[in-house]
């Protein structure tokens, strides 16, 4: 049967609707990292028309920040500025597009074997756990590190608390496409909660024009920015994966095969070096937007085109960024609590639906080291150059899985990353 049309209405409106689905995420990874949100929006923008030019426009997924690197890109702001960490980023990138043709050469089943779900798990884990304290400390009214306090303790830990309850009784008892929305509705809630203590200031809105460019950073490029990034680019890719496979099963297309999982890798690496360009974070497809295609049954990629659209021209809305910006942060810590809970949660259930087995002493040495230099705060090396957090726990877990004698041997096929997709559809039907 034939698509509708680029000019048709109803796929325009369905447009702007996904940018609703992802405008929460979206915009709170950014403003947690101190990056502009009006960039985001573009960049966001951008990157999924990017990634629909290096995909022949046939994958209904939108491309927006991406919270794997909230921790290594707020580290690398505060330690080297945001154009090095722009620069280290751009590299991140590079690494993509290399991982997609290696995925060409030897196979999709080559990520596999470079990164199981026993190196996987454990490093999305880390990704939330490490996050905690700065959810919490944010909830309570404080910066990321909690050294210095920003709202007072009542008033803040009673914002985030109503931004947290909102979050978690939509995304619990919503239904429909509404369900989709919980960090949205807890922006929202939270929000209107922090207007009603007096902890708002629209000063800044006020003063600003309608249009205006956003804050664009251009990369520079430091050493030691780059060595500490890069390693942080092997949890995102296999987690591609994950998502490619989930609107594969969305759409009932195999779009590992075609365009193939080369493409969308190098897709996603392209828009995330666009991002850099232009002072962005990085991109990933956002499974919420997933969502919302199997909800409405439209799987004609013109859609993310318009909701690319749509977020670009939010870009230039000067008001409408300063007003992202007004957020104070305990409506994010409240949020943040159950985001950064649901990613360690994510990591777990990739250990158990790929029936990792932890009796293994192999597999409980890698899962037990990743997680405890992690959360731990392991730091490796000294003077300009360290590796520490995820971008460590990324190197350790895939040396390893190397290194370690692995006596059942591996397939270089993507048989545990189906199955820790086999029910994403089924849990998905909840939302109806």
């Amino acid at each position: 049967m034939q698509q509708p049309g680029f000019w048709n209405w109803k796929i325009i409106l369905i447009g702007a609707q996904m940018l609703f689905v992802a405008f929460g995420a979206m915009v709170l990874m950014p403003l947690l990292t101190g990056l502009d949100p009006s960039v985001a929006l573009f960049t966001a923008g951008l990157g999924t028309l990017l990634f629909q030019w290096i995909t022949r426009r046939s994958v209904p997924v939108f491309l927006a920040s991406s919270f794997v690197f909230v921790a290594p890109i707020a580290h690398g702001v505060a330690q080297w500025g945001v154009s090095a960490t722009m620069g280290a980023l751009l590299c991140t990138a590079v690494v993509y597009v290399v991982l997609g043709g290696l995925v060409k050469w030897r196979g999709p089943g080559f990520l596999h074997r470079l990164m199981p779900p026993v190196v996987t798990g454990p490093i999305i884990m880390v990704i939330g756990l490490s996050l905690a304290p700065t959810a919490v400390n944010f909830a309570m009214g404080m910066t990321g590190n909690g050294a210095e306090r920003l709202f007072p303790y009542g008033e803040a830990l009673l914002v985030s608390m109503v931004a947290l309850l909102a979050t978690m009784l939509v995304a619990t008892l919503g239904r429909g496409l509404f369900r989709l929305l919980p960090i949205l509705c807890g922006v929202v809630s939270g929000y209107l909660a922090a207007l009603l203590m007096g902890m708002v200031d629209f000063s800044a809105v006020e003063e600003a024009g309608w249009l205006a460019m956003p804050d664009f950073v251009a990369p520079s490029f430091q050493w030691q920015a780059i060595l500490f990034m890069v390693p942080v680019a092997l949890a995102p890719a296999i987690e591609h994966v994950g998502d490619v496979l989930a609107i594969s099963s969305v759409t009932s297309k195999d779009y590992i095969r075609k365009p193939g999982l080369h493409r969308t890798l190098t897709g996603d690496g392209i828009a995330s070096m666009a991002a850099a360009l232009f002072g962005g974070p990085p991109n990933t497809t956002y499974s919420e937007v997933t969502g919302a295609v199997m909800l409405t049954k439209v799987f004609n990629p013109v859609v993310m085109t318009w909701t690319a659209l749509f977020a670009i021209s939010l870009a230039f809305i000067g008001k409408f960024g300063l007003l992202l910006q007004s957020i104070p942060t305990p409506v994010m810590g409240g949020i943040l609590i159950l985001m950064f809970g649901s990613i360690a949660s994510v990591g777990m259930s990739t250990l158990i639906k790929a029936r990792v087995d932890l009796n293994a002493q192999r597999n409980l040495v890698i899962v037990a080291v990743t997680l405890i230099f992690g959360i731990g705060g392991m730091v490796m090396g000294n003077g300009d150059f360290t590796l520490q957090g995820i971008s460590l726990c990324g190197l350790v877990a895939v040396i390893l899985n190397q290194v370690l004698p692995d006596h059942t041997g591996t397939e270089e096929d993507l048989g545990e990353e189906h199955a820790c997709k086999e029910n994403w559809s089924e849990q998905r039907k909840d939302s109806h």
